[in-house]
């Protein structure tokens, strides 16, 4: 059975809602009947993403809304939540979907990391902050759903802000899941959504046709939503080249770091490749 939540004339804002993960929930959302809003940054983009949701939302432009907002900015989030109640009485799900991945280094410029955490992780706490408290006093079955990383589980060497951000994201929603289950009368839940490989603007780079092993944003929300249906927390998304046991694996390995005293990283130590090796085949 579908989430309550996603039931016809429920409503559901997504930020990053443009393109990719978030306009494939948008558009799988509007097209179950539910208003939906999107926000995101640049007029075109918000304006080819409103005609793509108006012509499959079954009342059409009437149920759709948008808004341009930079998700680091707290008055700005909070100035959605007070929109989209004015116009739609309230929110059911919130996605809290935008994210960016430019690349950093390191030792990179601090505006970088400012920047990358700024969208990713405190876009994530803005958001939450500014529309689960109202979503909790309306009453109703409602879903907070994070966009997350395995990048924020495993930490891969080569985009250390891009990590820390979606680690944060991991930590952010484990603590808010939390909270909800012990506020009474609360019937909020909260979601990690956790990509596998998704074929996007923020991983084409430059590539205008999708990778054999990739999945379609598509068929990341289906899964998401079968994942929903079922009560998920972490709903850890294979893709056409990693299937879920070989996450498990990677995730068991990363976590073994501490417990066996190992180098950080030692995935990607030469010292350990063999070892890892078998592992992954549970050796």
């Amino acid at each position: 059975m579908p989430h309550p939540a996603m039931s016809p004339n429920h409503v559901a804002v997504i930020t990053g809602g443009a393109s990719g993960i978030g306009l494939a929930a948008a558009l799988r959302f509007a097209a179950a009947g539910m208003k939906v809003c999107i926000a995101d940054l640049g007029a075109e983009r918000l304006k080819d993403a409103e005609t793509k949701l108006s012509s499959v939302a079954p009342h059409g432009g009437a149920s759709i809304m948008t808004a341009a907002v930079d998700v680091s900015k707290l008055g700005e989030v909070a100035g959605l939540e007070a929109a989209v109640t004015t116009r739609f009485g309230g929110t059911d799900i919130l996605m809290n979907n935008a994210g960016i991945q430019p690349g950093s280094a390191m030792f990179g410029p601090a505006e970088n990391w400012q920047r990358i955490l700024a969208v990713n992780l405190w876009g994530v706490i803005n958001g939450t902050q500014a529309f689960a408290p109202n979503m909790i006093k309306r009453g109703r079955p409602g879903l907070i759903i994070n966009t997350g990383s395995k990048q924020g589980i495993t930490t891969p060497p080569g985009d250390p802000a891009y990590n820390v951000s979606k680690a944060g994201v991991k930590a952010f929603t484990e603590a808010l899941q939390h909270e909800l289950r012990n506020t009474r009368d609360c019937e909020i839940t909260a979601h990690l959504l956790i990509p596998g490989f998704v074929f996007t603007g923020l991983t084409a780079r430059g590539r205008t046709e999708k990778p054999a092993g990739a999945w379609t944003a598509e068929q990341t929300v289906d899964f998401m939503i079968e994942r929903l249906e079922a009560g998920d927390f972490y709903i850890l998304c294979p893709d056409n080249d990693v299937p879920r046991s070989l996450d498990e694996r990677r995730i068991l390995w990363a976590a073994g770091d501490i417990v066996e005293n190992r180098p950080p990283l030692s995935r990607w130590h030469p010292d350990y490749g063999d070892a890892f090796a078998a592992f992954v085949k549970g050796k």
